[in-house]
């Protein structure tokens, strides 16, 4: 396999004066009490709603963002075009990843964790990596192992639903390969084999009752309830009905490919990022996991495991039940950040919002600019050899947050105004 995790040849940050001179700079300048931030969005290197990056990036200046995150899933193929293609923008880059792991006694117990179909599984993000990521011997064959392990059942898909595509029109036929070059980076997801058998009905059929028909033969004669004009609700159709648990085409995941949760910590620590737990809170009819239903053991728990960095996705949430949420946990002295992920066809706005496009009041915005803040400082800190919000030992520097996100707001603020 191919040599990954090794793509950016130098820290960008790095490239920033030090602390006294950017505090020298900005004495004068009045600044706003927060910006806009998402810290959380995916690119194609693992799957996106974004073609390229400069829509991304378009997207972002339009909309006034003025710190953007990557966090694409167990890779920083993205990295390097990502930070250039930030400070060419003048966008604040943060450099986050993105595991699936597994809690094998949550998942012996039933408990789900952040994710609601499947007991035990657990996601989870590093926070504010270096760059380059330049890991070690082992966690490189860990990482690459999972890598590869994750392309043997898409691959066993794609072959799966090359049966049903021969059943409906034997001239057709999908290709791992062809895939990864039409529409992938480095990962082929479910999401790409979705949106390559849309386009296979789009390319090969010339009206659209045509192209519909051809997507429901292949569910089996089950009517399809997105229909063509939708081409994102079309996808996830057709990966929620060829490609997930009872689909023509599901292959079920390699439990060997998941690590523990102290691995992936283990990771994160060591590629100097910090670990973050995403919070996937309520769904739309306001049911939780059983990990996450109760605030305090939730607390209890992920200091447990040294975690006290947590980010959501609010638009997944409700306003009324987001608030109360964040507050507990900003008050117990956690980082909290906000994105919006945009690993779904739908480009949505980058904007974070809560459930149903309802804005964000302004203690929320504060609160998710001063958590980009220190994690901004943490990098910032990192690339001039010196301690960020995680210390030597491992653990966090709760009583540094308020201080970490004074000196990640002005050395923000410096990029955006001085560089």
């Amino acid at each position: 396999m191919t040599q990954k995790f090794e793509t950016v040849k130098h820290n960008l940050l790095s490239e920033l004066p030090w602390l006294d001179k950017i505090h020298n700079d900005m004495n004068s300048i009045s600044v706003p009490a927060f910006r806009e931030v998402n810290s959380h969005i995916h690119t194609p290197y693992s799957f996106s709603a974004f073609d390229n990056l400069d829509t991304a990036f378009s997207m972002a200046k339009e909309e006034k963002i003025a710190v953007l995150g990557i966090n694409d899933f167990f890779v920083t193929d993205g990295y390097e075009a990502f930070g250039s293609g930030c400070f060419k923008n003048n966008i604040f880059p943060l450099f986050n990843i993105e595991f699936i792991g597994l809690l094998k006694e949550e998942q012996k117990k039933g408990i789900r964790i952040n994710d609601p179909n499947n007991p035990g599984r657990i996601y989870f993000t590093g926070k504010g990596l270096d760059t380059p990521f330049v890991p070690g011997w082992i966690t490189r064959r860990q990482l690459n192992s999972m890598i590869s392990k994750s392309q043997v059942q898409i691959r066993a898909m794609i072959d799966k639903l090359n049966g049903p595509i021969a059943g409906v029109n034997p001239n057709l036929s999908l290709s791992y390969e062809g895939i990864k070059i039409r529409f992938a980076k480095e990962l082929v997801r479910e999401r790409h084999i979705a949106k390559a058998i849309r386009q296979m009905a789009g390319e090969n059929y010339n009206t659209k009752e045509g192209q519909i028909e051809f997507i429901e033969a292949l569910y089996g004669g089950k009517k399809s309830k997105a229909g063509i004009e939708d081409p994102a609700r079309l996808e996830n159709e057709i990966r929620s009905n060829l490609l997930k648990a009872g689909g023509s085409a599901f292959v079920p995941e390699d439990e060997s490919s998941f690590l523990p949760l102290k691995k992936i910590i283990k990771i994160i620590a060591g590629a100097g990022g910090i670990p973050c737990y995403p919070v996937l809170l309520d769904d739309p009819a306001g049911n939780y996991t059983e990990f996450e239903k109760d605030a305090e053991k939730l607390f209890v728990n992920l200091t447990s495991f040294g975690v006290e960095c947590i980010e959501l996705i609010p638009g997944r949430n409700d306003l009324a039940i987001l608030k109360p949420f964040i507050d507990f946990f900003y008050n117990k002295g956690f980082v909290i950040l906000f994105g919006t992920e945009h690993n779904t066809p739908e480009l949505t706005p980058l904007t974070v919002s809560a459930r149903g496009s309802v804005k964000l009041d302004e203690s929320l915005k504060k609160i998710s600019w001063e958590g980009a803040c220190v994690v901004a400082a943490h990098q910032y800190l990192r690339a001039h050899g010196r301690q960020g919000y995680m210390l030597d030992d491992g653990n966090p520097s709760r009583d540094q947050r308020d201080e970490l996100a004074k000196i990640g707001q002005m050395v923000i603020e410096y990029f955006l105004k001085k560089r």
